[in-house]
C-alpha cells in the first residue's frame, strides 16, 4: 500500500499518480480529504500522510507546490524520514541510503519523468549495513528532542 495526499495545489498530480499507480495494482490510501478551505494546507496534509505512513508501515507520497515545504512539515514527525526528489537517482539514493519513507513531489515543477521517480522510489530497497548506522542516529536525535537531551553532547 502506498499512502498519498496533495495540499489543492497538487490534487491534479496526486490523481494522476493514482491512476499510474491503480494501472500497475498498487493499493493507494488517499488521505486527501479537504473539510474546508484551511483543510488543504501542506502541513496538515503532511501530518496526515505521515501518521498513516506509520500506522500502516508502508510508502507515502505528499504533494504541495514545490515539495519542499511538505517535506519540512513532514521531517517534523518522529520516524517520518521525507525527500524531495526531481530524478529518479535522487529517488533512489534516498531509499537506498536514507530509508526514507515519504516521497514528496512537487505539483509546480513539470516534471515528464514523474512516473519514474515514483518507480524508483518505490521499487528501491534500503541497504541497511554501514547506512543503518546513519539512520540510528537520525532516530537518537529525534529521540533527544523528545526527551529534551542535547543530542550535540553525544557526538
Amino acid at each position: 500500500m502506498i499512502v498519498i495526499g496533495s495540499d489543492h495545489t497538487g490534487v491534479e498530480l496526486k490523481n494522476k499518480l493514482i491512476v499510474y499507480l491503480e494501472s500497475k495494482k498498487i493499493v493507494i490510501n488517499d488521505v486527501t480529504h479537504f473539510a474546508d478551505q484551511t483543510g488543504d494546507d501542506y502541513p496538515d496534509i503532511a501530518w496526515i500522510v505521515s501518521q498513516n505512513v506509520l500506522k500502516n508501515k508502508c510508502l507515502g507520497i505528499a504533494i504541495c507546490g514545490t515539495g519542499i515545504g511538505i517535506s519540512i512539515a513532514c521531517n517534523k514527525v518522529n520516524g517520518i524520514r521525507a525527500a524531495v526528489c526531481t530524478n529518479k537517482y535522487m529517488a533512489e539514493m534516498t531509499r537506498k541510503d536514507n530509508d526514507a519513507n515519504i516521497l514528496c513531489l512537487g505539483s509546480r515543477l513539470e516534471l515528464d519523468n514523474i512516473n519514474d521517480i515514483v518507480d524508483m522510489f518505490i521499487t528501491t530497497n534500503f541497504e541497511g549495513e554501514r547506512h543503518q548506522r546513519r539512520i540510528d542516529k537520525i532516530t537518537k536525535i529525534e529521540k533527544s528532542q523528545k526527551e529534551g537531551v542535547n543530542y550535540g553532547d553525544s557526538i
